[in-house]
């Protein structure tokens, strides 16, 4: 049996997105954000979207770029702090913003992968991160009911490809790509390098092939790219 080659021009890819779409992004600040995929979103004109992601990323970077150009209609993160015209947004209601604990958002995303619908947590129970969410009791305890996230497309940087889809982050970058491949109906990974099958060990290999749909050839890595330079 031959696997698919699912290397795809990086236009083609994005234009699978849909105005309208819920959009999970990877990365945990600047390692693991997929720059290259956001510009081509932004390129291509796609709007009322809805973004999911650990943070905002700082003024002039990734998640940046769509907030500027009024792309983002709701954003479901961890925190907004390193980037002053999210909170600006925020604060004049031109853009609704969602706040989860940093694990909490992982694990919504997670359970949206396994294909549950909600968690059910005590974390954030009496702060405003939860403030009109469901409650059960369970036990004579009060419980928060956390519902699980899905997306319409997740878009995540890979260090290391291969033309399948398996998929091998580096760090940090690891951290929220493999639940959002998980949770996702499209997936597009750039990466910055793509061998052919058997290129990657099996136990290097962070997401499997088969959650993914599209793998994008980066040809260099850009300014955004710096922190995740390695020799």
């Amino acid at each position: 049996m031959k696997l698919p080659d699912k290397t795809t021009a990086m236009a083609d890819a994005i234009a699978r997105i849909p105005s309208g779409a819920t959009v999970m992004i990877s990365g945990f600040g600047v390692p693991g954000t997929p720059f290259a995929l956001i510009h081509e979103l932004i390129r291509q004109g796609q709007d009322n979207l809805t973004v999911i992601k650990n943070d905002a990323n700082e003024t002039g970077m990734g998640v940046d770029h769509l907030l500027a150009q009024g792309r983002v209609k709701r954003l479901i993160t961890t925190h907004i702090g390193l980037n002053p015209r999210a909170v600006a947004m925020m604060n004049a209601g031109t853009l609704e913003v969602e706040f989860c604990a940093q694990g909490i958002l992982a694990e919504r995303i997670r359970a949206g992968g396994a294909g549950l619908k909600a968690i059910v947590t005590d974390i954030g129970r009496d702060t405003d991160l939860t403030r009109g969410k469901p409650r059960l009791d369970i036990g004579g305890d009060t419980a928060v009911v956390e519902l699980a996230l899905r997306c319409d497309a997740a878009l995540v940087h890979a260090a290391r490809a291969d033309t399948f889809g398996n998929l091998a982050y580096v760090a940090t970058a690891r951290n929220f790509a493999p639940l959002m491949a998980m949770a996702a109906d499209l997936v597009i990974a750039e990466a910055e390098e793509i061998g052919p099958p058997g290129a990657l060990p099996p136990d290097q290999i962070h997401t499997p092939g088969p959650f993914v749909d599209h793998v994008v050839a980066l040809e260099a890595l850009t300014e955004e790219y710096g922190v995740v330079r390695r020799a």
